[in-house]
């Protein structure tokens, strides 16, 4: 659908929520590209001025938006109940939905596209990128608190609102049939990327196995552990909030932590040509590793802990494994900026995870100390 269209019908939507008030300002926010933000603000006479979060959401992308929101309100009514019990702001440290009038947490408006709404939390800032060492630890201990928080949360009753999106094994055999298909003709320009994919199957097998097995647990699991869907407390500098809950899905929890060393730890931007500065920062990792078993509490059994660093290793093959698929596919589904833009960023994942393989009893030896 159109987004232009689609926005359109935003006054419709602002009608059709339970906002108090006057509407005073209403403008375009924050960085996503998926979901359309706008930044609402209501004058209440003697009361002042609150803030709230209008979105429309994307269903080229969640096709099932009420299941999105099933497992957006199952886990945020669970979230402040246990933050209520440990003594916390429910207000502040996790997203309130603002119901629709018919009381459902999301109103479809008469073109089809589904609109939510959140309460602004106030004095909070998150970050596009690590700006100081201490942001990337707090946005650890805020995920991992998140797992901590979730940890009895039946996981097996959600949604799974995008299908086998961490099934490694699923999408190392769609690999394969794209490389045998070879639409593009593209193939044979990059067999050394091709045979690095064929030569670390086992990568592509190892997790999925030890939960078919019960060897790791079913968990609650973000799918987006970017520092940037944290929200830091402005006065404190403390992580505060889990925010953009829309990849909430059954998962392991390592793959949570696996996803942000690969994004969070690499010396390089996920697109670096020059692949002699890419690399795993082992302080970096360190940090990461820290806060986020900190942040854990103790919810993280002895075989979560001992596989934290395949994790980061798995989940870095994953991701290079989609951006060579679509590279062969004819660049279909990661956005580009330029030619061989997915091969770019395939070669920089594949260079973590050798850079990994160098440094992996360090990588051991770190999750061993916490």
């Amino acid at each position: 659908m159109d987004r232009a269209i689609a926005c359109a019908k935003k006054e419709e939507a602002i009608d059709n929520f339970q906002f108090v008030g006057t509407l005073v300002k209403d403008i375009p926010y924050g960085s996503g590209h998926i979901n359309d933000t706008f930044l609402l603000e209501f004058a209440q006479p003697d009361m002042g001025k609150h803030k709230v979060i209008l979105q429309r959401l994307n269903h080229d992308i969640f096709t099932k938006p009420v299941e999105v929101m099933e497992n957006i309100m199952g886990v945020t009514s669970y979230l402040r109940e246990e933050i209520i019990k440990n003594g916390g702001d429910p207000d502040r440290e996790t997203l309130n939905l603002i119901p629709a009038k018919d009381g459902k947490p999301y109103y479809e408006d008469s073109i089809g596209s589904f609109w939510r709404a959140y309460f602004f939390i106030e004095d909070s800032t998150s970050y596009d990128k690590v700006e100081k060492p201490e942001d990337f630890y707090e946005s650890a201990v805020a995920f991992g608190n998140f797992q901590k928080l979730l940890s009895k949360y039946p996981a097996a009753t959600l949604h799974e609102t995008i299908k086998g999106f961490h099934d490694t094994a699923a999408r190392f055999e769609v690999f394969k049939k794209t490389v045998e298909a070879d639409v593009c003709k593209r193939a044979s320009g990059v067999q050394e990327e091709i045979q690095f994919v064929l030569d670390h199957e086992e990568l592509a097998h190892v997790l999925g196995d030890m939960l078919a097995s019960g060897e790791l647990p079913l968990k609650v699991t973000h799918n987006d552990t970017k520092l940037n869907n944290i929200m830091i407390d402005n006065h404190t500098g403390k992580g505060l909030c889990v925010i953009d809950l829309d990849t909430v899905m059954p998962g392991l929890a390592i793959n949570d932590f696996g996803d942000s060393i690969r994004f969070g730890a690499s010396t390089a931007t996920e697109d670096e040509t020059d692949l002699s500065k890419v690399s795993c920062d082992m302080e970096l990792f360190d940090l990461y590793a820290k806060g986020y078993i900190q942040g854990c509490g103790g919810s993280l059994t002895e075989k979560e802990l001992e596989m934290m660093p395949m994790g980061a290793k798995v989940m870095t093959f994953e991701c290079g494994m989609r951006f060579l698929t679509d590279y062969l596919d004819g660049d279909h589904y990661f956005k580009i900026h330029r030619p061989e833009h997915n091969l770019d960023r395939c070669r920089t994942q594949f260079t973590l995870v050798k850079d990994m393989e160098r440094k992996w009893d360090t990588m051991m030896e770190i999750i061993k100390k916490y």
